[in-house]
């Protein structure tokens, strides 16, 4: 695995963040107000100075309408090693030509069919 510095994921989360947040056509202000935070403390997150909370990071997830486990890999509260994130399951939550019943639909589905898959490929249970 690799490592990074502390400076280096803050400044990572902070970028991917604002580059959501530029994406989703939503600004500063829309943003930290959806997350509940002040514009200064998401301009810091977006700037790499301040670290961000998991709480913050889940709010500020829900605002941009992506997994609050992408945010969480990219801060270093999760290790990229023990989690696999769905490329599928991202796009679908930052498709901004999606409402959000449509975006719900697509993301149950997929999990459906993940979870079949999942289950078709483990070995049976010994009893």
């Amino acid at each position: 695995m690799a490592k990074f510095r502390a400076g280096d994921q803050l400044s990572g989360v902070g970028e991917f963040i604002k580059e959501r947040r530029r994406s989703a056509e939503l600004s500063l202000r829309q943003l930290a107000e959806q997350a509940g935070i002040s514009n200064p403390y998401l301009s810091q997150i977006e700037r790499g100075l301040r670290k961000p909370s998991a709480e913050v990071l889940q709010q500020l997830a829900k605002g941009l309408r992506i997994s609050a486990e992408s945010l969480y890999l990219r801060a270093g509260i999760l290790d990229p090693e023990d989690h696999h994130t769905s490329g599928v399951a991202e796009a679908i939550a930052a498709d901004t030509r999606l409402n959000d019943r449509q975006r719900r639909l697509l993301l149950d589905l997929y999990a459906t069919f993940e979870s079949q898959n999942s289950a078709e490929t483990d070995p049976p249970e010994e009893k």
